[in-house]
C-alpha cells in the first residue's frame, strides 16, 4: 500500500490582530477582553456568510481561511467596516483597530491547523497593514482585480520578516475622496497635520480649560519639528463643536493628517484618547490612551504632551515613507530620496543598507545641504559595521567621518542629522566624547526622538556608563513601543546590562532580540558572552558558532577594532565572556 503523503490545498488565508493590544491589556485586562470577545462574537457573521473558516485564535489574533479569494478580501472589508462602525458607539478605552493580511497559496493540513509559506507570507503582510486597514500580496491582488469595488494601492515590493522571497504588496483604500463644493487647498511640500479639539467627555463644562491646554500643548510641540507643517490653534478650533468629516477637514485646511481625541475626568484620574487619522483616506494610523492623577494639572499635560508627540512622530514618518515608495521613481524630488532611503535602511540587510546609502547619496546630490541626509548615510555605515558588512574598513571610517561632519555642521538645529551623526562618532570612529555631545544637542533639540535616546545609551555603553545607558534605553522604548526595529534596543539593553554585570538579564534581552533578528551580530555577540560568563556553556557555544558564520573574520585578536569600548575594564570583561565562549584567538 502506497502511504499517502499529508493533505495539501488552495487557500485564501486571511491573518488579523488588534494594534496595541498588550498596551490595552496592561490598562484593563478584564475589559480589554471582554471588548475583544464581543468585536470577535460581531464579525463572526460575516466570517460564515462569505464561506470562511475559523482556523485558530491565538491571543487577540485569528486564522480565517477562504475557499474563495474575493470572499476572504470582501469579508476583510466587511470586518474593517463593521469595526468603524462599532467603535464609533464604544469607549475610547473598548475601541480596537485590526490589521489584516490576506495570502493565497497552498497550505499543508495538520489536524485542526494549516501550515506553510502560504500563511507565513499572510501573517507578515498583515503585520505591515496600516492600522485599520488591510494588505494582499500580488497572486490576490491578480485574482480579484476589477471584481472588488474598492481600490488598492500599490506598495512595490516588500522585504518581509523570516520570508525568503521578495512579495509584492497592495493596500486597500479603505475609502474614496468626496467631492466638495469647498476648494481643496494645496497640500505643503513636507508632512502636515492639523491638531484638532479633543472632545470633554467629562460631564464637566469646567474642564474645558484643560482639554483645550492638552492640544494647545500638543500643537505647539509638534510645531517645533521642522519637518513638519503644522496648523495653527485658532484655525483647528473653527472646527470646535462641529460634526465635520475628517476629509473634508484635510481638505478645507490642506493637511494630510489630523490628530482628534477626547478627555474624560473620573474622581482625581484623567484619561485623554489620541487618534491619528489620514485625512486623505480616512484610515486610522495610530491610536493610543493616557492616564494619570490630577493632583498637578499641568504636570499631566505636560507627561501627555510628551507621550503623544514621541509616539506621534515616528508614525508620521513612517507613513510618509509608505507615501514616498508609492511614487513614481523618476519623479523623487530630494525628500523622496531621502524617506525611500529611510524605508529601506530599516530593512536591516547588506542590500537595503547599499540600497539606503544609494537613496541618501541621491538626495545630497539633488540639495547638497541636506544635512539629515548626510546624518543618514553617515548612519549607513554605523549599521555596515554592526553587521559586519564592511569591506574596506579603513576607507568607510574615511567617508564616514566627512559624512558626519557634514552633517552636523550643516544641521545645527536638525536632530536627525546630529544624533546620526553622532552615534557614527561614537561607534565607527571611536570619537566618544564628540559623537555623545552631538547626541546630547539632538535630544536638547528633540526630547521625543526615540532614535536619539537609543543612540544616547549606545554611546554610554560603550564609555562605562551602563546603568545610565539603560534608562536611556528605557526611555528610548517608551517613546517607541511599536517599533518594528524593537531588536536594536533590545541589543542595546542586552549590552548595557553585560557591562554592569547581570548577565542572565544581558542574556535574557539578546535572545530578544535575536528572535526578532535572527542575524543581529551585536546581540549574537552578547549572547555568546552572557551565557558564557553566566556559566551556560552549550548555549555560549551555539551563539559563538553562529556569530563566525555571520563574521568568519572575528577573533579575539581583533575583537577591539569591532567595538567601540573605551574603559580597559570593560574590554577585558567582553574578551574574558567571548573567550569562555570560545570565540578563536
Amino acid at each position: 500500500m502506497i502511504e499517502q503523503g499529508p493533505e495539501r490545498r488552495l487557500a485564501a488565508i486571511l491573518a488579523a490582530d488588534v494594534v496595541g493590544y498588550s498596551r490595552l491589556m496592561s490598562a484593563d485586562e478584564a475589559g480589554t477582553a471582554r471588548a475583544l470577545r464581543g468585536h470577535r462574537e460581531a464579525i463572526a457573521p460575516s466570517i460564515a456568510s462569505h464561506g470562511g473558516r475559523t482556523v485558530k485564535t491565538i491571543g487577540d489574533g485569528v486564522l480565517l481561511e477562504f475557499p474563495s479569494v474575493v470572499a476572504a478580501v470582501e469579508c476583510a472589508l466587511d470586518i474593517q467596516k463593521l469595526m468603524t462602525a462599532r467603535n464609533s458607539e464604544l469607549p475610547a478605552s473598548y475601541r480596537m483597530l485590526f490589521r489584516i493580511g490576506i495570502n493565497l497559496g497552498d497550505v499543508l493540513i495538520e489536524e485542526d491547523d494549516i501550515l506553510g509559506e502560504g500563511v507565513n507570507v499572510a501573517a507578515r503582510l498583515e503585520s505591515i497593514a496600516e492600522a485599520g486597514g488591510i494588505c494582499i500580496s500580488e497572486d490576490v491582488y491578480r485574482h480579484i482585480e476589477g471584481k472588488i469595488g474598492v481600490g488598492f494601492a500599490d506598495l512595490g515590493i516588500q522585504h518581509l520578516k523570516n520570508i525568503p522571497r521578495p512579495v509584492r504588496a497592495y493596500r486597500a483604500v479603505m475609502g474614496e475622496i468626496m467631492s466638495t463644493r469647498i476648494p481643496a487647498l494645496d497640500l505643503p511640500d513636507r508632512p502636515s497635520i492639523a491638531v484638532l479639539p479633543f472632545g470633554n467627555i467629562s460631564g464637566d463644562p469646567e474642564q474645558e480649560y484643560f482639554t483645550d491646554g492638552i492640544v494647545e500643548d500638543i500643537t505647539i510641540a509638534l510645531s517645533r519639528l521642522r519637518w513638519l507643517f503644522v496648523i495653527a490653534r485658532n484655525s483647528s478650533f473653527t472646527y470646535k463643536g462641529r460634526a465635520v468629516d475628517i476629509k473634508q477637514i484635510g481638505r478645507e485646511l490642506g493637511v494630510r493628517y489630523v490628530l482628534e481625541g477626547s478627555v474624560r475626568r473620573a474622581a482625581n484620574r484623567m484619561r485623554i484618547t489620541a487618534e491619528l487619522v489620514d485625512a486623505t483616506t480616512g484610515v486610522h494610523l495610530w491610536a493610543d490612551r493616557f492616564d494619570g492623577a490630577l493632583e498637578d494639572v499641568f504636570d499631566l499635560q505636560d507627561q501627555v504632551t510628551a507621550n503623544v508627540v514621541g509616539a506621534l512622530g515616528p508614525r508620521l514618518e513612517q507613513a510618509e515613507i509608505d507615501r514616498a515608495k508609492r511614487k513614481p521613481t523618476e519623479n523623487l524630488d530630494a525628500y523622496d530620496c531621502f524617506l525611500r532611503g529611510m524605508s529601506a535602511v530599516h530593512h536591516w540587510s547588506r542590500e537595503s543598507n547599499n540600497e539606503a546609502l544609494r537613496l541618501f547619496y541621491r538626495a545630497i546630490e539633488l540639495d547638497p545641504e541636506f544635512a539629515s541626509a548626510y546624518g543618514m548615510a553617515a548612519r549607513c555605515y554605523s549599521q555596515r559595521k554592526a553587521s559586519g558588512w564592511m569591506i574596506d574598513r579603513a576607507e568607510e571610517a574615511v567617508e564616514t567621518e566627512r559624512l558626519a561632519r557634514r552633517a552636523a555642521a550643516l544641521g545645527k538645529d536638525d536632530a536627525i542629522a546630529l544624533c546620526a551623526a553622532g552615534i557614527a562618532f561614537v561607534y565607527v570612529l571611536g570619537e566618544h566624547d564628540h559623537g555623545i555631545n552631538l547626541i546630547d544637542r539632538a535630544i536638547a533639540l528633540n526630547p521625543n526622538l526615540a532614535s536619539a535616546w537609543l543612540f544616547s545609551g549606545w554611546g554610554k555603553i560603550w564609555v562605562g556608563e551602563p546603568e545610565v545607558a539603560i534608562q536611556n534605553i528605557t526611555r528610548a522604548m517608551r517613546l517607541n513601543p511599536q517599533d518594528p526595529q524593537i531588536f536594536n534596543s533590545q541589543a542595546a539593553m542586552a549590552c548595557a546590562y553585560f557591562f554592569a554585570g547581570r548577565y542572565d538579564e544581558a542574556a535574557s534581552w539578546a535572545h530578544a532580540a535575536l528572535h526578532e533578528h535572527p542575524d543581529h551580530f551585536i546581540a549574537t555577540c552578547v549572547a555568546a558572552a552572557s551565557d558564557a560568563m553566566a556559566g551556560r556553556a552549550s548555549e555560549a557555544r551555539k551563539a559563538a558558532t553562529h556569530l563566525r558564520e555571520l563574521d568568519p573574520d572575528l577573533r579575539l585578536s581583533n575583537l577591539k577594532s569591532s567595538f567601540p569600548i573605551r574603559r580597559a575594564e570593560d574590554f577585558d570583561r567582553w574578551a574574558e565572556g567571548m573567550r569562555k565562549a570560545e570565540l578563536p584567538e
